[in-house]
């Protein structure tokens, strides 16, 4: 029986991090009988994915998908989005998806769709695209990012921790457990600051306190003068 190459590999481990409709359940079969075939992978890895496989091919489709949206959609430990447990929200998050769309473009290859290009199953996509060593290269620059998906994945007991297992061991990386750091509490991370009570760190102060200005030197006119400027918004 003919190997499966690593390229080849990582669209497998892509398509399983993608959401389980019924066509993707529908092809398990196909993608468990590849995964069996790859070379690079532990035994035990192999098994945890051949009965990842089976669960959402053979699972309650509700609860395949359910525990699929708990899992990647409600929390920022166990996000796909790489960059988020980089940047998390903050504005450097942007230029950051910049540069990797345009890392995507340099090799021909143009992002189609709605998501983001740091989409942990779109990264395994490009990397499935480029020769073993640059694809090794690449994703172990994002070796930390993966670990700390693996971990989180790991305390919470999910069966998908095996993909990034695997991701890391194609990328000849050590699959290994790092402190998981938890999330902030939904309350919190959705609370807006009161209205008139200044904002977090970026913005007005709290009434009281110190306002940041910066000083700006105007030498179209012979005075100086000093301004606080707005602060715009960011995405």
């Amino acid at each position: 029986m003919k190997n499966t190459p690593k390229s080849l590999a990582l669209r497998v481990l892509s398509a399983l991090l993608g959401y389980p409709n019924a066509e993707l359940r529908a092809a398990m079969p196909e993608l468990a009988d590849a995964l069996s075939r790859t070379d690079g992978l532990s035994r035990t890895r192999l098994a945890e994915l051949q009965a990842l496989t089976r669960w959402i091919g053979a699972g309650d489709p509700y609860e395949v998908e359910a525990r699929y949206v708990d899992t990647f959609d409600r929390g920022r430990a166990t996000s796909l989005h790489l960059f988020e447990h980089v940047h998390g929200d903050s504005r450097e998050r942007g230029p950051a998806l910049v540069d990797l769309q345009q890392t995507y473009e340099r090799a021909g290859l143009r992002l189609q769709g709605k998501e983001l290009p740091d989409h942990l199953p779109i990264v395994l996509e490009f990397a499935s695209t480029q020769p073993d060593k640059l694809a090794r290269e690449f994703l172990g620059e994002m070796a930390h990012i993966l670990a700390a998906v693996f971990s989180a994945l790991l305390e919470r007991e999910s069966p998908y921790a095996s993909v990034i297992a695997a991701v890391l061991e194609l990328s000849g990386q050590k699959v290994q457990a790092v402190p998981v750091v938890a999330d902030a509490a939904l309350d919190e991370a959705w609370a807006e600051p009161p209205a008139f009570d200044g904002c977090s760190t970026a913005g007005q102060a709290k009434p009281g306190a110190p306002q940041p200005i910066h000083i700006v030197r105007n030498h179209s006119n012979t005075n100086n003068t000093a301004r606080q400027p707005a602060q715009g918004a960011h995405t």
